[in-house]
């Protein structure tokens, strides 16, 4: 095989390092090159903040942000600041855990978006470098080529349009080549210990895409033992230190896992679907660059790395075993995704509520592994590449029927087919043109994939909702906000209409809004029952922008849309119920809020529609997607597109009476309530719960504590949703109406409630074994390789 020239006396490890550098460098221009066509952020003024990118990934590092400087409200096990305090250790493994997300903290908190767009960068480049180390390391190769294909497979269609606006699904694109690696050393026997913290790594960092990555790794890893050991019993060694040392390593990381894994079956459930295949058309569309498609797999990888695949069966410098397994491995692996059995094997046995084609990247990933065994016998011959090129072109032919397949994808495609045909082609003949061949097939990639990276871009912006950087309005909001603050005596909520699901974490003050894949299920339940709003079928909950509820959750001071702060006299987080039998919530939200604040402060309406004059006007419509009004007054749109969204109960000001009846703007819905609230009722219910609430109220980062009157009778409840892992005075706590609560028995004088999310003992009692195993072997190992002292005079 004639290649550039390369110094003989360079080290094996030198050379790994420089393809990775190769493969990340080529990786960091594509991408920004696609970014910077799209005119996005931080490029131009477009919105890069797509759907989950701005609804959480960005408020959740701001949050991290807040932790690393001693500024969160909360811990790393409760975060006061969302959801009126929910767990935190979940979030922080679902969203956080990843080596990289750390380096938010040297970013100002107002960049906490370029922060992410860094992060992202550095964490696809990460993931080129890996693999071409891991590619040096499976088979000899020239460094150049290994970087090329660890390139493309970072810049894999999957990686630059889904996991772009999804980052900690990055971790993967990490993962599978560093757990492929671990498979390596297991098939040579070394670094046994090394490959645990490399599988804790990986498991830690983002477990959902950890999982796929390492089905992944195990194929390849039976695929590897089939065709370079023998014997059932060597065979056997192979595999078993493989699975010993991932075990080991997601026991290691099983303190952030297990609290996760229950957090997530506490969850809302959200959206359950069914899979349903994508037509074959269309999915062979997506090997084109520049396609787009919510619903279907991104697969392309870069046309050079497909014409390697695609003549590896007819490549005969290869051993014909050699071909058929890896040929085989990766058609096996592309039918998986159209099964319905494998499709829920590779997703944890659950379809996923949003793109359900997650584990792409797993197979960019075999493929490139497969094109990198052929190359390393040398550039395939003409035969070869014409036999490979005319399947490529026949699944273009197939593809380009499909809606999904555009002029400027086919163009790209089956020009960068024509060029890499003829790089890989001169790259069999003298050395001359060897660099050459190989910048054309740099520039293939980079021009495929920024193309690729730009139109993704024009698809999510034009069917996903997108969410603005950080401008002057964050920070008039955040500045007002701060200003306002006054916990633990009282909550500030940054109130509606928010600028994302999670506006607590990203502009601050401790609300109720909160959106996360662990929104609990007695929260969604419980501020449903009170008239609060959601969108994503019940994950993102809104705050409620309502005096009774604020009384209840201790919100003193609440962010208007002009941008002024509504303060209010309301009671402290732990009040006083009367003794009896806890209540039940009914149908109606304003018979619920009075359940809860424990008085009546709503009136019927004199008449339908009407509400005595003074009183302040409430409408509840669930259902209704339109615009609502006291007539002559302001309208106000509610956003009640079911199941997906529920309007929110919305304030429509002060009542008139007669003059001021409700008015739907569209056909009224089937489900509707007018309640009116007295305003003086509330202020004699709020005196009246601050009068016997318990005193010197001490708040933590994972508790309270307070202190009451010796023989109080009654129920102690905190203003805080009752998920699992609250104890109270030794004590699993008892729900009140879906708070946190405290039976009060004769004798009691001091209130202690603290918050573990459930699984984190077992976890790390998991953890400490495998670690004490991890140990252990390493110090009998130790043992065995220390030379044998001769006894004195031997």
């Amino acid at each position: 095989m004639s290649t550039p020239h390369r110094s003989p006396h360079r080290s094996p490890r030198r050379r790994s390092l420089s393809g990775s550098a190769l493969a990340a460098l080529i990786t960091v221009v594509a991408v920004c090159a696609g970014d910077a066509v799209a005119r996005v952020f931080p490029y131009g003024h477009r919105h890069r903040s797509i759907n989950d990118l701005g609804n959480q990934f960005v408020p959740f590092h701001a949050h991290l942000w807040d932790l690393l400087h001693g500024r969160a409200q909360g811990g790393l096990l409760l975060n006061w600041q969302s959801g009126y305090g929910t767990s935190f250790l979940p979030d922080l493994g679902t969203y956080l855990t990843s080596p990289f997300a750390v380096l938010v903290a040297v970013f100002p908190r107002t960049d906490t978006d370029l922060a992410v767009y860094v992060v992202t960068v550095l964490k696809t480049a990460a993931g080129a470098a890996a693999m071409a180390w891991l590619l040096r390391t499976q088979r000899r190769g020239p460094g150049w080529a290994a970087g090329l294909l660890g390139a493309s497979y970072a810049l894999c269609g999957w990686s630059v349009i889904e996991a772009s606006y999804n980052p900690m699904w990055l971790d993967g694109l990490i993962a599978f080549p560093l757990l492929c690696l671990t498979g390596e050393w297991a098939l040579r026997g070394r670094r046994p210990a090394l490959a645990v913290l490399v599988a804790a790594l990986c498991w830690t960092a983002n477990f959902y895409t950890a999982y796929m990555a390492t089905l992944g790794a195990a194929l390849v890893l039976v695929v590897r033992v089939v065709l370079t050991r023998e014997g059932v019993r060597e065979r056997s060694a192979v595999v078993g230190r493989a699975a010993g040392a991932t075990l080991c390593g997601i026991a290691l990381s099983a303190p952030v896992l297990v609290p996760l894994f229950l957090s997530s079956r506490q969850a809302y459930p959200g959206w359950t679907r069914q899979f349903e295949p994508v037509p074959w058309p269309d999915l062979l569309a997506r090997l084109l660059p520049a396609t787009y498609s919510f619903s279907s797999p991104a697969l392309f990888v870069g046309t050079g790395t497909l014409l390697l695949v695609a003549a590896l069966p007819f490549h005969r410098a290869v051993p014909l075993r050699t071909r058929l397994w890896w040929t085989g491995l990766t058609a096996a692996v592309l039918l998986s995704f159209q099964w319905t059995p494998a499709h829920l094997a590779w997703h944890l046995f659950a379809t996923p509520n949003g793109s359900p084609y997650r584990q792409t990247f797993v197979l960019a990933g075999i493929a490139v592994i497969a094109a990198w065994t052929g190359l390393a016998a040398g550039p395939p011959g003409p035969r070869a590449l014409a036999a490979g090129a005319a399947l490529l072109a026949a699944a273009a032919w197939a593809a380009h029927g499909s809606a999904l397949a555009t002029g400027w994808g086919l163009g790209l495609f089956c020009g960068g087919l024509a060029l890499a045909a003829a790089a890989w082609w001169a790259l069999r003949h003298p050395r001359g043109a060897g660099a050459a061949a190989v910048v054309v097939l740099a520039a293939v990639l980079v021009g495929q994939a920024a193309a690729t990276t730009a139109y993704g871009h024009r698809g999510k912006l034009a069917g996903l909702d997108d969410y603005p950087s950080w401008g002057a309005a964050h920070t008039a909001r955040a500045r007002a906000l701060a200003g306002a603050e006054g916990w633990p005596a009282y909550r500030t909520d940054p109130g509606r209409p928010a600028l994302s699901g999670n506006d607590p974490l990203l502009l601050g003050g401790e609300g109720g809004a909160y959106y996360s894949s662990h929104t609990p299920d007695v929260f969604t339940r419980t501020m449903a029952a009170l008239g609060a709003g959601w969108t994503s079928r019940g994950r993102n909950v809104q705050s409620i922008d309502n005096p009774v509820t604020d009384a209840v959750f201790a919100v003193g001071a609440r962010l208007e849309p002009d941008g002024t702060i509504a303060r209010a006299e309301v009671p402290p987080l732990l009040t006083l119920r009367p003794p009896g039998t806890a209540p039940a919530f009914g149908p109606s939200p304003f018979a619920n809020q009075e359940l809860l604040l424990g008085a009546r402060v709503y009136e019927d309406p004199v008449a339908p529609g009407v509400c005595r004059a003074g009183t302040r006007a409430y409408l509840w419509a669930p259902e209704y997607d339109a615009t609502a009004r006291l007539a002559g007054g302001p309208a106000f749109r509610l956003n009640g597109r079911a199941p997906r969204n529920r309007a929110a109960l919305q304030p429509l000001g002060v009542s008139r009476g007669g003059s001021s009846p409700l008015v739907f703007d569209a056909p009224a819905p089937a489900r509707w309530e007018l309640s009116c609230l007295d305003e003086s009722r509330l202020a004699a219910a709020v005196a009246g719960l601050r009068s016997t609430a318990p005193t010197g109220l001490r708040v933590g980062s994972s508790g309270i504590r307070a202190t009451v009157p010796a023989g109080t009778r009654g129920t102690a409840v905190l203003s805080a949703p009752a998920i699992a892992g609250w104890t109270c005075n030794g004590r699993p706590a008892a729900p009140y109406l879906g708070l946190v609560s405290v039976p009060l028995a004769d004798g009691t004088t001091e209130i202690t409630c603290s918050f573990r999310p459930p699984g984190l003992l077992p976890g790390t009692a998991l953890a400490a074994a495998a670690l004490l195993l991890l140990t252990a072997r390493a110090w009998r190992s130790r043992r065995r390789a220390e030379p044998a002292v001769a006894a004195p005079g031997a």
